[in-house]
C-alpha cells in the first residue's frame, strides 16, 4: 500500500495512473476502483481516462454514482470503476456475494485527508473493509491513498499497512508553483456587514497581485457570489473602466451573454465577472468555465464547491471569508481547513506562471490561526464515532460480525482505534491504559448494538447474550444504505397492516426521514417556506417553516404539482432531495410489504409514480404525456382519458388511427407526431397467470412449481373490466401454491432511446425527473377484504417475454368456500397503467 501526501496540482493523479498500469500488467484480468469526494470529480476523471484508458488502451471506464449506475453486466465486465465513497460503501458492503467486489486488485482513494471532514466514515469503513477482506481471503488488494500534506502522516501509514517503503509525505511548501501567501483580518461580528467590508480590499487585491492574469474569489453561498460580483462592477465603475476584466470583443460577449438564463450572469459577464455556482443552468456553467479557461473573462467568483470539483487554476485566488452558513446548526460555522487549503491549492498555474498568489480574508480574530494551519499540516482525525451504528449494522448484515467480541476486534482494523491510542482525549478518553481502551471500546460498541435493538435492526441471542442477528429492518436499512432511525420510524407508520394512511401521511412519513435531516434551511426561507406552502395541495399548518423537513415536503409538493419554485437555491435543494427520494421510498416498500400492509404498499408506489411522472394521482391522465395543455385534457371526452386506449391505438392501428381519434381536440399536427412517438414508447404488459401446488408440505418450499402439479390457469377478468362468473380454483388448506405470472410487452421500443447503451433495462418515459430511469415493475398479490399482501416480487424491467412466480400459502383457518385474492402489476415510474386481476380460489 502507498500513502502520497502533497500539495494540489503535483501530480497525484499521474501516481493514481501508474499503480493502475502496474495492475492491468500483472493481473490483467482485476478490477481497479478509484473513489473521489465528488460527482464533478468523478465525472472530470471519467472524461479523461474515457479518453486515455478507454480508447487508447481498450480498457472499459465505467462511472457509479448517484446520478448513474450502470447495470450489473457494465459493473462485471468494467476494467476501471470510479465512483464515490458512499456508492462503493454501499456495493462492498455484500463483497461474499458480489464476485466483481472480489476481483477489485486496486483501489485509489483521492482526497484520503477527508478522512477528518464529515463524509471520513465512509473511507473508514472502505479501507477498514479493504483490509478485512485481505486478511480473510487469499487476495491482496493494494490501497493507494493520495492527500495533501498531513501532520500524523504516519498514523494513516500504520493503518494502511504501510511498512518501511510506501509512505510519501511532501511539504505543502513542495508546489510546482511556488504559492505567496496573504492574510488579512477584518472587524466585525456579524457575516453579512463582514463580507460586504471585504469586497474593496479584494479588488484592490486583484489589481495588485494579478492585474491581467485570472483570479478566483471564493465565497460561501450563491448570494455572495452576486453580491461580491455587483461591488466589483462598482469598484470598476468607478474607476472608468468597465472593460479592464473583459478580455474579447465586446459584440462578441454581448451575443454569447443572450443565451445566458441567469439575469446575475447576463449582467455580470458584460464586465469580464463570471459567477459560478451549484444553481446556474449546466450550460450557463459550461459557458462560463470555457469564457475563464480560455481567458476571455478575468475574475471568476465561486461557491467553495469550485475548490474540489472542476479543475479551473489561476494565478491568484482570493478567499473572501472562511465561514459559511449551516443550515443543520443555523448559524455560521468555519470552513474545514482541508477545504481552505483546496481553494488555495487552486493559485498558480503550472503551465503559465513560475508563482501563484492565494489572499485569505478572515475575521480578525481568526488570523494568526490561519497563519499558523496554513503553512503547517493539519493532524487528521477519525470522525467514524458518530455514525459506528449505521455500519455496524451493514457489517453484521453482511456477515462480517457474529458477536459482540467479533464487533469490539473489528473496531481494531479501523482508523479510529490507532487515533484514540494517539490523542485519546479528542475522543474522551483519559488514558491509554489497555483496561481503559478495551473499556472504551467495549463501550462505543454496546451502545451502538442497544441503539440497533431499540430500532429493531438487531437482536441479540437470549442465553448467550453475545450472538448477533441482523433482523428484517436491519437488512432493509443497510440493503437501502439508509439511517437505522429511518426503517425504525417506516416501521412504526406502516407496521399495522389495517391501517389505511393517505398521501399526506405516506409523504410526511418519508420527509421525516433521517436522510433530509441535513436539508439546507437557510437565513429567511422559512417565509419562504410559508408562502410556497400556502399553493401546496396538502397543508402543513402545524409544521415548523424552518424544519429540513418541511422543506423537503414542500418540495415534493411542488415538484409534483408543477409549481415555480421561490429562487434557484431551491431547484438545487429539489435535485438533492429527488436524488435521495427514489431509494428511501424503496425502502418503505419494503418495510410495509414486510407488516402485510397492502394498502400502505400501493399507496407508497402510488407516491413513487408521482415523483417520477411529476403528476398526482388525481390529475387527468393525459397531463403526463407531453405538449398536451390543461386546456387540452379537459376538452377531451372522459373515453379517451385512457392511457392503456392510447397506447394500444397507436400500436396496433398506427399515426392514423391516433390522428383520426384526437384531430377533433389536438389540430397541432407536430403536437400529434410527439404524442404519437410518446405512446408508442409506453409499456402496455400482456398478462397470464395461472396457479400450481408447489412442493408438498414437509419438504422445503421453492419459488417454482413441480413438475408434478398441474397449473391451472387463471380466468383474466380485469377487476375493472366486465367481470364474467369465475370458476374457483380449487386449493387446500395450510397449503402452499405459486401463483406463476407471465408476462410479455406488447412492443419492443425502437430507436436510440430504448437502452441508451446498456446491456439491459429500459428507460421510463419521465422528463420532468432530473436524471435517467429504469422502468421496472412490482408484482403484488393481496386480500383485499383482509388489507393483507401475501406476496411482493419486484420483476424489473418487461422488454419482451418474462416468466415470475409469487408464493402464498393459504390460510389453515379458512371456511371451506371461495377465497378472493387480487394480483397487480404495477409499475414503479407510471401512472395509470397499472393492471388488477381477480383470483378466485375455492377452499376444499
Amino acid at each position: 500500500n502507498v500513502l502520497v501526501g502533497a500539495p494540489t496540482g503535483s501530480g497525484k493523479t499521474i501516481c493514481a495512473e501508474i499503480a493502475m498500469f502496474r495492475t492491468f500488467n500483472t493481473r490483467p484480468a482485476a478490477k481497479v476502483v478509484y473513489i473521489a469526494p465528488l460527482k464533478a470529480l468523478v465525472r472530470e476523471r471519467v472524461d479523461d481516462w474515457k479518453q486515455k484508458i478507454e480508447q487508447q488502451m481498450g480498457r472499459h471506464v465505467v462511472e457509479l454514482t448517484g446520478d448513474v449506475t450502470p447495470d450489473v453486466r457494465a459493473i462485471m465486465s468494467a476494467d476501471v470503476i470510479v465512483t464515490t465513497p458512499e456508492k462503493w460503501d454501499g456495493i462492498s458492503r455484500s463483497w461474499q456475494q458480489r464476485k466483481y467486489v472480489r476481483d477489485v486488485a486496486l483501489i485509489v482513494i483521492d482526497e484520503i485527508h477527508l478522512l477528518g471532514e464529515d463524509r471520513g466514515p465512509v473511507l473508514e469503513v472502505i479501507v477498514s473493509r479493504t483490509n478485512f477482506i485481505t486478511q480473510n481471503s487469499r487476495q491482496r488488494i493494494r490501497i493507494v491513498g493520495l492527500s495533501t500534506a498531513i501532520a500524523n502522516a504516519q498514523d494513516l501509514a500504520n493503518w494502511l499497512d504501510i511498512k518501511r517503503v510506501g509512505l510519501y509525505n511532501f511539504k505543502p511548501s513542495v508546489r510546482p508553483v511556488p504559492i505567496e501567501v496573504h492574510v488579512a483580518g477584518f472587524p466585525g461580528k456579524n457575516y453579512c456587514p463582514r463580507m460586504a467590508l471585504m469586497n474593496k480590499p479584494a479588488y484592490r487585491a486583484i489589481l495588485q497581485h494579478s492585474p491581467v492574469k485570472p483570479v478566483l474569489i471564493f465565497v460561501s453561498s450563491r448570494r455572495q457570489t452576486r453580491l461580491t460580483a455587483f461591488d466589483l462592477m462598482t469598484c470598476l465603475a468607478a474607476d472608468g473602466d468597465n472593460d479592464r476584466f473583459l478580455h474579447m470583443d465586446r459584440q462578441a460577449m454581448t451575443a454569447l451573454v443572450q443565451n445566458v438564463r441567469d439575469s446575475s450572469l447576463r449582467t455580470t459577464l458584460d464586465f469580464g465577472i463570471g459567477l459560478h455556482h451549484a444553481g446556474l443552468h449546466e450550460r450557463d456553467r459550461a459557458l462560463v468555465e470555457e469564457l475563464f479557461s480560455n481567458q476571455k473573462i478575468q475574475v471568476l467568483v465561486s461557491t467553495a464547491t469550485l475548490a474540489w470539483g472542476v479543475n479551473l487554476p489561476a494565478h491568484a485566488v482570493i478567499i473572501k471569508g472562511t465561514e459559511y452558513f449551516d443550515g443543520k446548526k443555523h448559524r455560521y460555522v468555519d470552513f474545514p481547513i482541508t477545504d481552505v487549503l483546496q481553494m488555495m491549492g487552486r493559485a498558480g498555474r503550472p503551465q503559465f506562471d513560475t508563482t501563484g498568489v492565494a489572499v485569505v480574508l478572515v475575521q480578525d480574530t481568526k488570523k494568526e490561526f490561519y497563519k499558523k494551519f496554513l503553512y503547517e499540516p493539519f493532524p487528521v482525525e477519525s470522525q467514524l464515532l458518530s455514525v459506528i451504528t449505521d455500519h455496524m449494522n451493514a457489517e453484521i448484515v453482511s456477515g462480517t460480525v457474529h458477536t459482540r467480541q467479533e464487533a469490539v476486534e473489528y473496531l481494531n482494523w479501523t482508523y479510529l482505534f490507532r487515533r484514540v491510542l494517539k490523542n485519546p482525549n479528542y475522543y474522551g478518553l483519559e488514558s491509554v491504559e489497555p483496561d481503559d481502551v478495551n473499556r472504551f471500546l467495549s463501550k462505543v460498541i454496546d451502545n451502538s448494538l442497544n441503539t440497533l435493538c431499540a430500532d429493531l435492526c438487531l437482536t441479540i441471542d437470549e442465553t448467550d447474550e453475545r450472538t448477533l442477528t441482523a433482523t428484517p429492518l436491519g437488512r432493509i436499512a443497510s440493503f437501502y444504505y439508509i439511517h437505522h432511525s429511518t426503517v425504525r420510524s417506516f416501521h412504526e407508520a406502516f407496521g399495522d397492516p389495517y391501517a389505511e394512511p393517505d398521501f399526506g401521511a405516506v409523504l410526511d412519513t418519508l420527509c421525516n426521514a433521517y436522510e433530509y435531516n441535513e436539508l439546507p434551511v437557510r437565513h429567511n426561507e422559512d417565509i419562504l417556506n410559508a408562502t410556497l406552502a400556502t399553493t401546496c395541495p396538502i397543508k402543513l399548518s402545524r409544521h415548523p417553516m424552518d424544519s429540513p423537513h418541511t422543506k423537503a415536503n414542500l418540495l415534493l409538493q411542488a415538484h409534483i404539482t408543477r409549481l415555480s419554485l421561490p429562487n434557484t437555491d431551491y431547484f438545487t435543494d429539489l435535485k438533492s432531495v429527488l436524488d435521495q427520494a427514489i431509494r428511501v421510498t424503496q425502502a418503505m416498500i419494503d418495510v410495509a410489504a414486510l407488516a402485510g400492509a397492502l394498502p400502505a404498499v400501493l399507496r407508497i408506489v402510488t407516491l413513487l409514480q408521482m415523483i417520477v411522472q411529476c403528476r398526482w394521482h388525481y390529475d387527468n391522465p393525459v397531463l403526463t404525456l407531453p405538449d398536451i395543455s390543461a386546456q387540452t385534457a379537459a376538452a377531451l371526452p372522459q373515453e379517451l382519458r385512457s392511457l392503456p386506449l392510447l397506447v394500444r391505438t397507436a400500436l396496433s392501428q398506427g399515426f392514423q388511427a391516433l390522428q383520426r381519434l384526437l384531430k377533433p381536440h389536438l389540430r397541432d399536427q407536430s403536437a400529434l407526431k410527439t404524442l404519437y412517438e410518446t405512446l408508442v414508447k409506453l409499456p402496455l404488459i400482456d398478462v397470464a397467470l395461472s396457479v400450481v401446488k408447489t412442493q408438498s408440505s414437509g419438504a422445503e418450499s421453492s419459488d417454482a412449481p413441480t413438475e408434478k402439479n398441474e397449473c391451472i390457469p387463471v380466468p383474466m377478468d380485469a377487476v375493472f373490466g366486465p367481470t364474467h362468473r369465475q370458476q374457483p380454483i380449487r386449493v387446500e388448506r395450510d397449503t402452499e401454491y405459486a401463483l406463476v405470472c407471465d408476462f410479455q410487452r406488447l412492443h419492443t421500443r425502437g430507436g436510440g432511446g430504448q437502452r441508451a447503451g446498456r446491456s439491459s433495462g429500459v428507460r421510463a418515459v419521465a422528463p420532468k425527473f432530473p436524471k435517467p430511469k429504469d422502468e421496472n415493475w412490482f408484482a403484488i398479490l393481496g386480500d383485499t377484504e383482509r388489507r393483507e399482501l401475501l406476496a411482493l416480487r419486484r420483476v424489473g424491467a418487461i422488454a419482451g417475454k418474462t416468466q415470475h412466480t409469487l408464493t402464498f400459502t393459504t390460510p389453515a383457518e379458512a371456511p371451506v368456500g371461495p377465497l378472493i385474492y387480487t394480483f397487480y402489476l404495477v409499475s414503479d415510474c407510471y401512472l395509470h397503467l397499472d393492471q388488477q386481476y381477480t383470483v378466485c380460489l375455492s377452499v376444499q
